[in-house]
């Protein structure tokens, strides 16, 4: 199952907002509201749980600044992966969108869609506000 977010404009440079993705802290700023838990548990990998969903852990695998930012589930139960990627528009701003890729039978991807869905338009509409 692979689901593409809007493309939005952010006031940072290309680099900065890959660096900014990087850092696992800063996703807190980008979660929704009905977030019930998030937790750094290492470095370079947290854990998050919105209200009625179960507990999602996801690491950074990749970093390729100022283009790509690549997080993957730790968890083998819902293996997938979010991929930031990010285009310069000029020195101070830059687009970017999110896609999600799993791999997940026709039943889960059909309960699933709508709420992953709306997870990346909110990642990304908190995104653009940065």
């Amino acid at each position: 199952m692979n689901l593409t977010s809007k493309k939005v404009t952010v006031q940072k440079s290309a680099n900065d907002l890959c660096l900014f993705l990087s850092d696992v802290k800063n996703f807190e700023q980008l979660m929704p509201e009905n977030i019930s838990k998030f937790e750094v548990i290492k470095k370079n990998a947290f854990v998050f749980a919105l209200k009625g969903m179960p507990e999602i852990a996801l690491e950074v695998k990749e970093v390729n600044p100022p283009n790509r930012v690549v997080l993957g589930a730790i968890s083998d139960k819902l293996p997938f992966t979010l991929i930031a990627n990010v285009e310069p528009v000029n020195e101070t701003t830059s687009e970017a969108e999110l896609l999600f890729e799993g791999e997940f039978n026709s039943m889960m991807a059909m309960m699933i869609k709508k709420p992953i869905s709306k997870f990346l338009e909110t990642l990304t509409t908190n995104m653009e506000k940065l």
